[in-house]
């Protein structure tokens, strides 16, 4: 496996040099920010990853507003209340995606998110937060097994929109992994996920880059 340096050399042949690789590699939000930001931003967060997943996420950020007045801008309380009926209803309603399955994740996001809170005595948001980055697969199991739509990548665009510390496993950054020989197949098995952050980590630690800065790296050394 490279070393971080040796990959950051590829990436900036690639990319125009070194300087223009360093304007790309964008940052996480500073921890204090992010912590501060409220529940309903997440909940925002994660259902526009939702909806985006498999669908044109032009035609969904068009019509976000929509969706904001729909959900009474993601409060976690009313969402997580939501009637049936309301829901029946928002498969009708043309100001958002009409897509039964995925409106009524919003409603079970919301009960995930509450339960969160409750369980740590704190915001949910906070949680998310603070989950150590040299776990950041952990996080993304949780969020997986607890939440709703929110496998596969649907998560990772999550966080990284969020400004979380976060690696996005895209088609380049996967081949990547797969060219230092961290992984051998798919990254989505428990073992394939425990390499691919012990990699992050070692890469971390010989670089004080972040997960996001690594994954952005790695990323533009295939693409």
């Amino acid at each position: 496996m490279r070393t971080y340096d040796q990959i950051f050399a590829l990436a900036a042949e690639r990319q125009g040099g070194a300087e223009a690789l360093e304007a790309k590699l964008t940052k996480p939000m500073p921890q204090a920010e992010l912590e501060a930001v409220p529940d309903d931003r997440w909940l925002s967060a994660m259902t526009r990853a939702i909806f985006q997943a498999g669908f044109n996420w032009k035609v969904v950020d068009s019509m976000w507003p929509g969706f904001e007045t729909a959900f009474r801008g993601f409060d976690v309380g009313h969402c997580a209340m939501m009637s049936d009926e309301r829901l029946e209803e928002l498969t009708s309603d043309t100001s958002i995606v009409r897509h039964g399955a995925k409106i009524r994740a919003v409603r079970e996001n919301a009960a995930f998110l509450q339960e969160l809170a409750q369980e740590h005595g704190q915001p949910a948001g906070v949680v998310i937060a603070r989950w150590p980055a040299e776990d950041y697969v952990g996080l993304l199991a949780m969020l997986k097994k607890r939440g709703t739509r929110l496998g596969g990548t649907t998560a990772q665009y999550m966080l990284r929109f969020m400004g979380r510390d976060s690696f996005i496993l895209a088609q380049d950054v996967v081949a990547r992994l797969e060219a230092e020989g961290v992984i051998d197949g798919p990254a989505t098995s428990q073992k394939a996920q425990r390499a691919i952050q012990a990699a992050f980590n070692e890469w971390a630690a010989q670089s004080g880059r972040s997960l996001t800065e690594i994954s952005r790296t790695l990323a533009m050394s295939i693409g």
